[in-house]
């Protein structure tokens, strides 16, 4: 008996020394400092949700998603959220990534303006002045725009300027709208006055585009596709979670950021980011799960207008894959 006491003790000394199994250490960069829409990552994280599948996460904040889609595509950061279109425009000219999900599956673009000013429609930008950024995302799918809506560029006046330029023409009165996203320049503006605006969305003029998605190395993909599974599996459930608590998910980007806004914004454009996860074809389904029609059009609208290669047209599921993510109900 004492033989066996001792074997079983010899055991559990053996199993107490293996250690537990190590995190894997995931660098996640955003495309920007951090506003509402981010809110899905911080909470996944504070809510223990990549920690349960074996990842530590560090996110850090980006400048610009063309700085993060370089990041990436150098190994400095495992992923990226990022503007897809601006990864598909370095992607067609070798950079190493691919989307390997696409989460806001609608595209942000809008022109807005003071609530006060009633412009809601685009008939109602006839006769104001609209502050654009040159050669942005916005402003080079602006011309589809006023294609889709009637309008034309003698209908109104520009002011150009950079992106705090653009904010401040509005703020001080100098324009009546401007071009940005309906989560992000919306909450700025709202930050620095305390009134709210109106969004006059692209999308619901017939433009068809996704915007932010999760981009790796290729490379890297392929030599770790079991955490790849793992990130785009925490990620997932990161978001439904977020979905469901935005409030809370809000609030975990001040509990990790302090000085990374205010509660009411941040909640407000997260809930603003919600809508864009989905289209009418992936309604009911999961976070990510892009269609390839959506993905095609969007290729197809960049060629076109926003400065893409034609050879993207070729093959648009060059861009991404639907391959790492979970299945329903995993």
């Amino acid at each position: 008996m004492k033989w066996w006491i001792g074997a079983v003790s010899a055991a559990l000394m053996v199993f107490a020394a293996v250690p537990a199994q190590a995190a894997d250490k995931v660098v996640l960069m955003l495309n920007w400092y951090v506003y509402g829409e981010h809110a899905p990552f911080y909470y996944g994280k504070a809510k223990g949700i990549y920690a349960a599948e074996g990842i530590d996460l560090e996110i850090q904040e980006g400048r610009g998603s063309a700085a993060t889609t370089q990041a990436v595509a150098a190994k400095t950061a495992n992923f990226g959220y990022v503007d897809v279109p601006t990864m598909m425009r370095a992607a067609i000219k070798g950079a190493p990534v691919v989307a390997t999900g696409v989460l806001l599956q609608t595209s942000p673009m809008s022109a807005m303006g003071f609530v006060d000013k009633n412009i809601k429609k685009p008939e109602d930008i006839k006769g104001k002045t609209v502050a654009i950024t040159p050669a942005d995302s916005m402003t080079q799918i602006w011309p589809l725009f006023l294609k889709k809506t009637g309008l034309k560029e003698s209908d109104f006046q520009t002011v150009a300027g950079d992106g705090q330029t653009k904010l401040n023409a509005v703020i001080n009165g100098q324009a009546d709208l401007l071009l940005g996203y309906v989560m992000d320049q919306s909450m700025k503006i709202k930050d620095a006055t305390g009134k709210d605006v109106y969004p006059i969305k692209f999308a619901d003029y017939g433009i068809n585009m996704v915007s932010s998605g999760i981009i790796a190395n290729t490379d890297y993909v392929k030599a770790n596709a079991d955490l790849v599974r793992r990130f785009m599996s925490a990620t997932t459930k990161a978001v439904e979670a977020a979905e469901k608590e935005p409030k809370a998910a809000a609030q975990s980007i001040l509990d990790a950021n302090p000085k990374g806004g205010k509660i009411d914004t941040l909640t407000q454009g997260f809930e603003l980011t919600i809508p864009l996860y989905r289209t009418a074809e992936t309604k009911g389904k999961r976070p990510f799960q892009v269609t390839d029609q959506n993905m095609t059009e969007t290729v197809n609208l960049l060629v076109e207008y926003g400065g893409l290669d034609a050879k993207a047209k070729e093959n648009p599921k060059a861009f991404y894959t639907n391959d790492y993510l979970p299945k329903s109900g995993s």
